[in-house]
């Protein structure tokens, strides 16, 4: 058995480098493989395309995934899922699961529902209307939900809006995913006992500053991976002689 992940996008909502923070994690046992994404930015299908030839996972794709995990609703974290939607409803004629908590699903459909509700066809533009579900089957859960091999822990983190951080386990291994987050000792604490932690870090506010990170204990630290970072990101220049390793967009990482 195995758990991994492909790092699909490793930057922030203004990259100009990077996709959007995403990670398709993957548990593998004598059955084959089993996937979940957590989170859907734009353009996710070439991000699958991509860290799947480079991550050594040819072919991978929408129809490959158990279902997804949904943060928060900030642009840089749904924004593909308009596409996801449609792709499960016309091509794979199936709803797409989506785990999410409730505060997060209480606004999904009003933010999808402008270009999701109404569908124009024919020369006679004849109104069709669709509701959430004719795409999505939204599962909400506030403490610990399962899909598939994969159960799936939350818990609210200190951002702008509505956000949870996961913890997601299978084959007796878990991963553990701050999202995005202002610095919360109590979020690494609950995460800390993950075999990996991703954890996000910027440039402060609503979200992590590095040097808090780089003064959690260093065991802690070895077992931590960076997302969500700026651009020209130097945590050497930010805090020297430190070292809490940086995800690379398109590379598989071994929980």
């Amino acid at each position: 058995m195995s758990l991994s992940f492909i790092a699909l996008g490793i930057g922030d909502a203004f990259s100009a480098l990077h996709y959007g923070a995403c990670l398709a994690v993957e548990h593998r046992d004598d059955t084959g493989p089993k996937w979940l994404l957590i989170d859907c930015p734009h353009p996710i299908r070439k991000m699958l395309r991509e860290g799947g030839l480079t991550a050594e996972a040819p072919g991978l794709d929408v129809r490959d995934f158990e279902g997804m995990v949904l943060i928060h609703l900030h642009a840089d974290h749904p924004s593909g899922l308009e596409g996801w939607g449609f792709f499960h409803h016309f091509a794979l004629q199936r709803p797409a699961v989506v785990l999410t908590h409730p505060q997060v699903a209480r606004d999904l459909w009003s933010a999808l529902a402008p270009s999701m509700s109404v569908l124009l066809s024919g020369p006679e533009r004849v109104e069709q209307k669709f509701s959430e579900a004719d795409f999505f089957d939204v599962r909400t859960f506030v403490d610990e939900t399962t899909l598939g091999p994969f159960t799936v822990r939350c818990r609210t983190t200190w951002h702008h809006i509505p956000t949870i951080a996961l913890t997601v386990s299978a084959g007796g291994l878990t991963l553990g995913y701050s999202a995005d987050t202002a610095f919360d000792p109590a979020l690494v604490d609950w995460l800390a006992d993950a075999d990996l932690i991703v954890h996000e870090t910027n440039l402060g506010g609503a979200h992590t500053p590095y040097p808090q990170l780089a003064a959690l204990p260093a065991d802690l630290r070895a077992k931590m991976r960076l997302i969500a970072f700026p651009d020209g990101f130097d945590p050497e220049r930010l805090t020297p002689g430190t070292h809490i390793e940086q995800l690379v967009q398109g590379q598989r990482y071994v929980v």
